[in-house]
């Protein structure tokens, strides 16, 4: 979740409805411009006893991203607390509950953004073997209820921990209990940058069921594949969702923009402090109506940080978020990446996986996206097929995309190979989360702390 560097008065004011506009409008590159940004999430515990460590405790959180320093991180504070770091990798941040992720640096191809997910990695484990830590690669906490949870000293977790039970039943659980991988790509024009949210979009529930990697709550099977996706359902229904207006003829900036400013907000950050406006109108800020800075008008980096707490299956920033994917390991952290890519970054795949859902009805869009937290890649698609059949398809658009590209490595390797764990997952036809489930009721006996062994990094 975004981190604030700087007070937002040093900002230039915002004057119209084209400033905002600018900020989308800003994000446009020539396609040799575009570049891959990958984030990635994981849950942090203690190696001797699996609870989550506090900040302030001996080995917690805070020593571990002071030790994060020695590797030339450089500390980002508020209120005299480290809260995240950055560096040429990118930033390193905290989640709401001391969930560590690595929101890595625009990177030209997925030869350099796996380097970089496993320096960050590399590092991660040293300094965990030194304070007594381990890293977990999952969607969500397989054991821990939400009272067993730290919460991290960041001004924006409190204003939203306190909002979210008021718009929905699972709003904590998914600041406190979550973890995701997130791709972020570029785009050439407003039409690019339509046709990309459209494709995205509609894909976004077979990214879920590939990826899907949340079956258990406090120690039980939940009787979900991605817990994690169904989470979303039930947040905040003004600011989730499959957004059906992007789908409309004449989608661009303007309608994001009229969504984004019909979404309550959340904070204002001036002066080094959070100042709680939850549930106010960005619309009142505009017309410097907010009651809480009475006559102030917002600058641009207050609506940058109103657009980072809108949480939709794809995102528009002055780039586009894929946000479909739940929390894993190594090789998925490169998946991810690889299959949007491919998707997304070539002309010719692009067309080809729109041909394949530009025919779904708003309704039937919605109906996958509803099923797949349960049932993965056996739901089936509104073509009657099931995801499975269906994303064999959809990989083979990819794999064509990353060949079409033709970024090679040292060693003459093509990108294609990053999508080996989806090919396998397709192959068997079973999600991580389906191997856990089978795991947990075969040989770890209904023990869930085999999880420790199986799924760290």
């Amino acid at each position: 979740m975004t981190t604030r560097t700087e007070t937002a008065r040093v900002d230039p004011p915002i004057e119209s409805r084209d400033d905002l506009i600018a900020i989308f409008a800003s994000g446009e590159k020539p396609v040799d411009a575009w570049r891959i940004g990958t984030e990635h999430e994981k849950f942090v515990y203690r190696t001797a006893d699996h609870h989550a460590p506090s900040y302030d405790e001996p080995g917690g959180i805070r020593d571990l991203l002071n030790a994060m320093t020695e590797y030339g991180w450089q500390p980002v504070e508020e209120n005299g607390n480290v809260i995240a770091l950055t560096g040429p990798d990118g930033a390193i941040s905290l989640e709401p509950a001391g969930q560590l992720e690595l929101s890595g640096a625009p990177r030209e191809n997925l030869h350099q953004t796996c380097i970089e997910a496993g320096r960050h990695l590399k590092q991660a484990k040293q300094l965990g073997e030194r304070l007594g830590l381990g890293f977990l690669g999952l969607g969500m906490w397989p054991d821990k209820a939400r009272a067993d949870l730290p919460v991290m000293p960041k001004g924006r977790y409190k204003i939203m921990l306190n909002y979210m039970p008021k718009v929905g039943s699972l709003g904590l659980d998914m600041m406190l209990r979550t973890c995701t991988i997130q791709v972020n790509l570029d785009y050439e024009s407003e039409a690019d940058m339509a046709q990309k949210f459209r494709v995205g979009l509609a894909l976004q529930p077979l990214a879920t069921a590939l990826f899907a990697n949340s079956p258990f709550t406090e120690g039980k099977p939940n009787g979900f594949r991605s817990f994690r996706s169904h989470i979303w359902s039930d947040t905040d229904p003004d600011r989730t969702g499959m957004l059906p207006f992007v789908f409309e003829d004449g989608f661009g900036y303007e309608r994001y923009l009229d969504y984004a400013l019909d979404v309550p907000m959340y904070f204002v950050y001036r002066d080094g402090k959070y100042i709680d406006v939850a549930g106010r109108s960005f619309r009142d800020f505009l017309d410097g109506r907010l009651p809480e800075l009475p006559g102030e008008k917002p600058v641009k980096s207050d609506f940058t940080d109103h657009l980072s707490t809108i949480f939709p299956e794809v995102r528009l920033k002055n780039y586009l978020e894929m946000r479909g994917a739940d929390g894993g390991k190594w090789g998925r952290i490169c998946a991810l990446p690889a299959l949007w890519v491919g998707l997304l970054y070539d002309a010719s795949a692009r067309d080809a996986a729109w041909d394949e859902v530009k025919h779904w009805s708003l309704d039937e869009r919605q109906r996958l996206r509803d099923a797949v937290p349960r049932e993965g890649l056996t739901a089936m698609t509104p073509a009657g097929e099931s995801l499975r059949d269906f994303g064999r398809r959809i990989l083979a658009i990819a794999e064509a995309g990353l060949a079409a590209r033709a970024r090679l490595n040292g060693a003459g390797d093509s990108e294609t190979g990053f999508l080996d764990p989806l090919r396998e997952t397709l192959a068997s036809g079973e999600t991580p989360a389906d191997r856990l489930l089978r795991r947990y009721q075969g040989e770890w006996g209904g023990d869930i702390r085999h999880i420790y062994d199986e799924e760290s990094f």
